[in-house]
């Protein structure tokens, strides 16, 4: 009897087609959900048969009490090697293995410049008013070249931020909390003497660092107080790092210009968020890894996580 692998959350319908699953598929029955299940009890009621489940990123939390309600689940395969959303010590407890895949830095750095520039020249703003035969030329566009990018996170991709920064003739500054002067001058970036610095002195601030206890609500309303009123942050890493509710007060009040936010608390965003309506808000739905390059890395090596498996072998285990 062939076992039964779920791939949740395939909004785009593509998880079979960019992938050759003929490697697993005379003793694997694969079956896609595009769908999201907003509750446990629906997606136990949908997956409890099923011995192996590939998940995208943290789109679908498997915690303790959803583990204890799959009996049946032998093999957890998530996009990425690392995923928040996943409580390893119960998979681990109830005999999940769980493994991950490869992930690709570019497309998250492409996506945080599609919204840097949207909001530094308001494309989105003037766009609209052409589709609708609005004023022709409503807004003056920031300028880049020897403005100042501030990185909150020097890692893989908020170092290709700095390099493109620089092709702009910006001048790019970079703090975390272990970041070190010859870290940053490996990459021709100054290093921020504080986080208040950074916020304080920076045209556009840029979020880059994994989510923790240290970086959760690193900035908060105090620091979003720092920045400039003429001053946009983007946030492509993950929405914990900032408070949301300072977010929303801060926007909501002007205190800075605006906004690029890629990652919420909740996905998919509630229809009454005020991400969805406030007009110095420039949103995506947690798009930044969503590429075809890097979905076919997942997929592709989500098949040789099931293969390995099959035959005895963990491939890129995480617990």
């Amino acid at each position: 009897m062939k076992l039964r692998c779920a791939i949740l959350d395939d909004y785009q319908n593509i998880a079979v087609e960019l992938a050759d699953w003929s490697s697993v598929s005379d003793k694997v029955d694969v079956q896609s959900f595009n769908n999201h299940f907003e509750s446990e009890e629906h997606l136990v009621k949908a997956i409890s048969d099923f011995e192996i489940v590939v998940i995208m990123r943290e789109r679908t939390p498997f915690t303790a009490s959803l583990f204890e309600k799959l009996p049946n689940l032998k093999l957890l395969i998530t996009s990425g090697m690392r995923n928040a959303a996943i409580d390893l010590v119960a998979a681990t407890k109830h005999g999940v293995t769980v493994c991950g895949t490869a992930s690709r830095s570019e497309p998250p750095t492409e996506l945080t410049w599609a919204l840097l520039l949207n909001l530094a020249r308001q494309v989105t703003i003037e766009n609209k008013a052409l589709r609708n035969n609005g004023p022709w030329q409503s807004t003056v566009g920031a300028d880049l070249f020897g403005k100042r990018l501030g990185l909150l996170g020097l890692g893989k991709i908020g170092s290709r931020m700095a390099v493109i920064a620089q092709a702009f003739g910006m001048e790019v500054i970079a703090w975390s909390q272990n970041l070190t002067i010859e870290q940053t001058e490996k990459h021709g970036v100054l290093l921020a003497t504080s986080k208040e610095e950074l916020l304080e002195t920076s045209d556009f601030v840029s979020i880059h660092l994994v989510l923790s206890n240290r970086t959760k609500g690193l900035v908060s309303a105090k620091e979003l107080q720092l920045m400039k009123t003429s001053a946009y942050l983007i946030n492509t890493s993950r929405a914990a790092i900032v408070d949301q509710e300072a977010l929303i007060k801060a926007l909501s009040e002007n205190w800075i210009a605006g906004a690029g936010i890629d990652v919420f608390e909740i996905e998919p965003l509630p229809q009454n968020h005020p991400f969805r309506v406030l007009p110095n808000v420039l949103a995506t739905p947690h798009l930044g890894y969503v590429s075809e390059r890097n979905y076919s890395t997942y997929y592709r090596e989500a098949v040789e996580d099931i293969h390995a498996f099959l035959t005895g072998f963990v491939l890129r285990q995480l617990n």
